[in-house]
């Protein structure tokens, strides 16, 4: 191979040794059956307690996927005390709190309290000692009943209309027109507030 004129000298690098550098997985079988045995004795070791803790269900972040609803972090302090449970009493009941969260919305904040109630209508808290049950130790005919292990499941993120045929309201209304219209009222409220403003203060200084 010739060179020519002030070029970069090649350095060309064919002796790598990658094979000593290749990452294999050949211990995936035995990996597998390890997570599962490690999941039959986290199970075994719960007992009759869930599996999981209870989160609330939220929407996915930004435009594209929030029409998905997803776990959140935590229930928030609203939601809890419209639900009537108290901070420290849903720690020890497996509900995750996360005080930093706030409700936006009054059917996000209603979703999340019909998921709490029904939970609570579910749970069965076994007494340490059952000849003296503590407030809030389920009593009776509960601490008999049949025991479930399988979370709540999240909502539908939404209700699906039959098809129906289109209303002449609807095929009058001009989506596209009101949008704009609508932007272009909110984008010149505070002009027109200001313009309103000088306005009256004119017309009280003739008065005068």
């Amino acid at each position: 191979m010739g060179f020519a004129h002030n070029n970069v000298l090649h350095a060309n690098h064919f002796r790598k040794d990658w094979q000593s550098r290749v990452r294999t997985w050949f211990d995936q079988p035995g990996r597998k059956l390890r997570r599962r045995t490690a999941r039959k004795e986290k199970a075994a070791k719960l007992g009759v307690r869930p599996l999981t803790l209870l989160r609330p269900a939220v929407r996915a972040q930004t435009i594209r996927y929030n029409r998905k609803i997803r776990e959140g972090r935590g229930f928030t302090l609203a939601e809890l005390k419209e639900a009537g449970i108290g901070k420290k009493e849903a720690r020890g009941v497996g509900i995750v709190v996360d005080h930093r969260r706030r409700n936006l919305s009054e059917e996000g904040k209603a979703l999340n309290v019909e998921r709490l109630k029904a939970y609570k209508a579910r749970l069965i808290v076994f007494p340490r000692n059952s000849k003296k049950p503590k407030k809030g130790d389920s009593t009776g005919e509960d601490l008999t009943a049949a025991t479930t292990r399988s979370p709540l499941p999240l909502p539908t993120a939404f209700v699906r209309e039959e098809p129906r045929k289109i209303t002449e309201e609807e095929r009058e209304f001009q989506a596209y027109r009101t949008l704009r219209n609508e932007r272009a009222a909110a984008r010149h409220e505070g002009a027109r507030k200001v313009r309103e403003a000088k306005k009256a203060e004119e017309e009280a200084n003739k008065k005068k």
